[in-house]
Order: C-alpha cells, then structure tokens, then sequence
C-alpha cells in the first residue's frame, strides 16, 4: 500500500498491495534461491564496503529534494545481482538513506513503507522528526531502502511519460481498465522497453527484494536484521522472516497483508474496507452543516454516485487546465479514505464537485500517484514499479475470472460503482514476459522464527484488520490491536501506547501480553 508524505505523514494513501500466488507448479521461493545462491558466491556482494555520501543525487523528486539537504541523512548504493542464480552476471543497485543513530547504537532498523512501489528512502526522510525525538532515532541507524524498480534504485520501472500517466495511460488496480489483449500487450511492451529489457523489468518481483535484503544486512555489518514495515512492507517482512530466520532480530510489521487470502480475495476484501470507510464518512458528515453527501446516511452511496458518474462523460474542469475524469476521483477518493486526516477534503472535493469544479479531488489523485508540482511522478509512489512487482508477484487471471471480480468488486463498495455493466475486462498482467517469480501460498507457516511484533488496526481500510491476526499467528508472534480507523500508525500516528509497545520491543525485545490493545490515541 502507498503511503503520502503528509506531515505528519499521513500513511496509506493508494492501496495497491495484492498477494501474490501463481497457479501450476511453484517456482522457487527465498529459502529455496538463498540455498542456491551460496554464501560463497554471495561473499562479494556481502562483504562489501559502502560508501555514505550527502544524499542530494539520490533525490528523484521536487518533495524529496529539500529533504534529502539535510545534513542528518546521508546515502547510498549496494551493489546486487540482478538475478541470484546468476550472480556473476549483471548487478543491480539498491539506493540507502540513513538516519544515524543518535546515542548508543543496538544496530541498524530497515524500513519500508509499502507500495510495492514506495520509496523507503523518502518515507525515512520524511519522517525526521520522529528520529530525531523517539527513542528509536537514538538506538538505530534508521535505513530507508528503495527497493529495485524504485526511485534511486536500479533497475528503475518506467512504462509511461508524466503526460501519459496524467491521462491515465497506466492500468489501475481497482479501475478494471485493460479492455483486451491488445492493451495488455501494450502495456507489457512499453514497460519492457522503458525498463531495459526483460530481465531488467522482470528482477524486481518481492522474492529478489528479499534476497537484497540480507545483503544489506551484511553490507551494513549486521550480524542480525531490525526491521519495520507497513502494508507491502508486510510481505516482504514475513518472507524475509521465512527465508532468513537466523538472521534476524526484531520484526515489527504495521498494516498486514493477509496470508491466508488469494489475492482475488484481498482485493474484494479492501472494497469491502472502502465501504464501510464511506460509510462512516457519511454517518459522520451527517451530523454536521453542509455535508454534500446529504442528512440521511442510508442514503450517501447514492448521493455520492449522483454526483460522481456524471464524469463518466463529462470531466471536471480546474484551475490549471486539466480536468477531473471518474478514474481521477476513485483514485484520490479511495486512497484518501486511508487516513483520516484526509477525510475532510474527500467531503471538500464534493462540495466543489457539485459546483461543477474538480480542483481538491484531482488533487486528492496526484498526491495518491505521487505526482509533484512539477508535473513529475515519483518520490513517495511509483506507480510504474507497482504495475512491475505485483506482475511478478501475482497470480494471472482470465478475462472471465478477472471480469468476475471487478463486478464482485462492484457489489462490494456499489459507491463506486459507476453504473454501467461494461464488457469483459482483462488482467493487468496478462501480457508480461515472464511468469510470477513468487511461490505459492506466499508465507506458509515459518519455523524457526524469533519473536516478531503485528500491528493491527481494527478499522484498518487498506490492509483489513484480520490480516493482522493471521500474520501473527503465521509467524508466532505477538499482535498488538489498535482500535483505530486508517492504514498504519506505528511511531509516526501519535499513538503513545502504540509507540511504547514498539519502541520496547525493538530497543529492548520486550513482547507485549497476549491480548495486548491499544487505544485511538
């Protein structure tokens, strides 16, 4: 799930995080190409010796650019092999920023923030402030990475130009937009070419993220792994956990993806999420003066659609030439009902709506899309390189079980439904050039794995709150539930309770009770 860089950081803002499961027989997973690629034959890449520099080359954006200035983090590369059963052939490189440890340092704390496609080294710089005042900031050396495809990273994901991805060109997870094979080859095509190559594009699946996980464990000179991570960052965190359980020292994951879902499974489960999110919205906006989804909360889903489908055929105009499309809005509404400091302008982006204008929904997209003032895509999303990962990762479907789901999907959260049937639609994947590289079951139970932390929010509408308790119990770990309604909280949300039970975990491997919960705030 991708997060905005909303201080303070509103986490989750498009979800895009989906499981990964290929049919047939499966190919090998972490365990299985960590055996193959000996330690021998890793020992360059292991042994390694970084380099930390000022990180201002390393920026990919207009938001990360002031950020990145700062003297309190400096950066990056680690050099890894493209593919691990080759790892004499081409490398690639993984892209580090560090927030050093301010007192007496336990080791080093990798972070990522989600996605697939989210840059872990903006995420951590966004987040100063938090390393500079928590008791986190002072025992770690904070590391954001961004992981191959991703921001400074190489190889980096590009199918389609600012212009192009500002008209939609880029297939949606939750539109439903590949209307047949030829789009889907097309898409194919031009990432491929945008990319690289084949192998370019198809290395960046999550089992290589996690192989050049434990390289930069080694290459930071850490005999065991710290990690934290939200959403997609789940994935990677219990995978590695499966693949590297000796080597690694404290886990905490925040917003989990659900090991026991298909991914077919989860996506309907977050419309399901988004619904009730809506609803919620509604019941609240209710009480109050002026709510453009009117008095009566039984009836907002239709209000909302009597106010929405219109762009079906007519875009919304704003203030700097372009104009809001259906698509723009499920993207900036949905996304936006991940944090709920972001509610308020979905009930604003109505209201302008209803005049005719499209200025604060649009908005509402382009910071779900990681699209700068400039005109840019990148930094805290990369859309792109979400599209590549989840190929890699997921399983493929046909037109009729992927037509099946989107009106399931439909039937979930009829809010956005937009009205009309539509004919058969395609998977986004369909055309890529090689088959999903991740195992399937993703995570079957893990052996052997030393006490990990889950967080889990109760109304958690990226990452739904059941998907917390079973990654626990998956790894036999401890869960820490938190009655609060958006996607992520961990040491950035204002949760005193949250941040002492995960401050004392990783600084002091202290585990919370069974049962263990947490207040709103």
């Amino acid at each position: 799930m991708f997060r905005s860089r909303l201080l303070p950081v509103a986490l989750g803002v498009v979800s895009l995080t989906v499981l990964a499961a290929c049919g047939g027989p499966a190919p090998p997973g972490p365990a299985a190409a960590a055996e193959t690629a000996s330690s021998s034959a890793l020992a360059a890449f292991h042994d390694q010796q970084i380099t930390w520099q000022p990180c201002d080359s390393y920026a990919t954006s207009a938001t990360d650019r002031p950020l990145y200035a700062s003297d309190r983090f400096d950066c990056a590369r680690v050099e890894v092999p493209l593919d691990y059963a080759d790892p004499d052939g081409p490398r690639g490189q993984v892209a580090l920023l560090r927030a050093k440890a301010r007192g007496e340092k336990i080791g080093s704390l990798l972070v990522n923030p989600g996605g697939p496609g989210a840059s872990g080294a903006g995420f951590v710089a966004s987040l100063g402030p938090v390393w500079d005042n928590t008791p986190v900031g002072e025992r770690f050396d904070v590391i954001g990475f961004d992981p191959r495809g991703v921001g400074a990273s190489t190889p980096r994901v590009d199918c389609f130009t600012d212009a192009e991805t500002d008209r939609n060109a880029l297939p949606s997870t939750y539109l439903f937009d590949v209307a047949d094979t030829g789009r889907a080859q097309d898409i194919a095509r031009r990432c491929t070419q945008g990319s690289g190559g084949v192998e370019e594009l198809t290395s960046v699946g999550s089992s290589n993220v996690v192989q050049d996980m434990d390289v930069l464990r080694a290459a930071l000179g850490e005999q065991k792994l710290n990690y934290l991570g939200y959403s997609y960052g789940s994935e990677l965190g219990a995978m590695y956990a499966q693949a590297f359980p000796q080597n690694l020292r404290a886990m905490v994951i925040d917003g989990a993806v659900d090991p026991d879902e298909t991914e077919a499974q989860f996506r309907l489960s977050q419309f399901t999420a988004w619904q009730k999110s809506f609803d919620d919205l509604a019941a609240t906006c209710a009480t109050g003066p002026d709510c453009p989804l009117g008095p009566d909360p039984a009836h907002a889903t239709e209000v909302f659609q009597d106010l929405t489908r219109p762009l079906l055929d007519h875009p919304a105009p704003t203030a700097d030439g372009r104009t809001l499309t259906y698509g723009d809005m499920v993207q900036g509404v949905s996304s936006s009902l991940f944090s709920p400091t972001q509610r308020p302008a979905i009930l604003q982006g109505l209201r302008e709506l209803a005049a005719g204008r499209g200025d604060t929904l649009l908005a509402l997209r382009d910071i779900a899309l990681g699209r700068g003032a400039d005109g840019r895509y990148g930094g805290a999303s990369h859309m792109d390189a979400n599209l590549a990962v989840r190929c890699m990762d997921n399983p493929r479907r046909t037109p009729a079980e992927q037509t099946e789901l989107r009106d399931r999907a439909r039937r979930a959260a009829p809010f956005l439904d937009p009205g009309r049937p539509g004919g058969p639609t395609h998977y986004e994947c369909e055309g890529w050039p090689e088959p999903p590289s991740r195992p399937s079951p993703w995570l079957p139970d893990a052996a052997g794995v030393p006490p990990t932390l889950t967080v889990s929010l109760t109304d958690d509408p990226g990452t739904p709150y059941q998907g917390g308790v079973n990654l626990a119990r998956r790894l036999g770990g401890s869960l820490l539930t938190v009655e609060a309604a958006q996607h992520g909280i961990a040491l950035y949300g204002g949760n005193a309770c949250v941040d002492r039970t995960v401050t004392d975990y990783l600084v002091d491997l202290a585990t919370p009770p069974r049962d263990a919960r947490c207040g709103s705030s």
